[in-house]
């Protein structure tokens, strides 16, 4: 099975065992001619099966058992990940969020409350908002700034937009009995970073990924923000990455 697809201004030629991949991106597909081609074979299925296993057993879960169309799902954005780093594109960890135009991109340990947290802005601003991606964005890091994009990988509730914003900043997400958002320096906020981003294995690749997430966070403000769940979180974070005063 065979589609051409553009993610974050790539065209992107997959080819296929299983027509799932194909279903996913359907909102993605173009007839230009490809620049990157990427193709399944059973053993890139197998290794996700192994690397779901693994960290099922790490996190003390039972091992889960997939179907082999969507682990196929999982080793083609593996495959557009890693092709997609000599072109300055990040694939990150996080929930983004975009108002007036501009992203916001919120990043925590998996249960923390990214998709809660934007849901609330989604609910606040209302059409002022769309989600870009919830779960796995692709960024493009410029000496102009940090682009971040829709892709068809967008978690369990399925929440993206084909399409790209200029990201404002990225906020480390912590839960917190009351709203708290405060700057956070580059140089602490760099591990939290690249935990989040994808860490190929190629060293050559691997020394391109650190360069990038250091211009991440050259590149974008950094906050921490600490929250509940209520409507004011959404109101007090993005006051906070604005300047603004939140009591206005």
């Amino acid at each position: 099975m065979y589609g051409i697809y553009r993610i974050a201004e790539a065209n992107i030629g997959i080819r296929s065992l299983f027509p799932d991949v194909h279903a996913l991106c359907r909102n993605y597909r173009t007839e230009a001619q490809p620049e990157i081609s990427i193709e399944i074979s059973p053993a890139d299925i197998a290794a996700e099966r192994e690397r779901s296993a693994l960290t099922d057993k790490q996190e003390g879960k039972p091992v889960r058992t997939f179907p082999d169309g969507y682990l196929e799902t999982l080793a083609v954005y593996r495959k557009l990940a890693e092709k997609l780093i000599p072109s300055d594109i990040l694939l990150f960890h996080g929930s983004a969020v975009a108002v007036d135009g501009e992203g916001y991109l919120f990043t925590a340990k998996s249960g923390t409350g990214k998709s809660t947290h934007t849901s609330l802005w989604m609910t606040y601003f209302g059409e002022r908002a769309f989600m870009v991606n919830d779960d796995k964005p692709l960024l493009r890091c410029t000496d102009g700034g940090v682009i971040v994009y829709g892709t068809p990988w967008d978690g369990k509730h399925h929440r993206s937009t084909n399409t790209s914003v200029p990201l404002k900043a990225v906020c480390v997400l912590e839960r917190g009995r009351e709203n708290r958002i405060t700057p956070l320096d580059r140089h602490e906020a760099f591990p939290l970073l690249l935990q989040q981003s994808y860490r190929p294995s190629d060293p050559a690749l691997l020394q391109r990924t650190l360069a990038l997430v250091s211009q991440l966070s050259a590149g974008v403000k950094l906050y921490r923000l600490q929250c509940d769940r209520k409507l004011s979180a959404a109101k007090i974070a993005y006051a906070g990455m604005k300047g603004e005063n939140p009591c206005n």
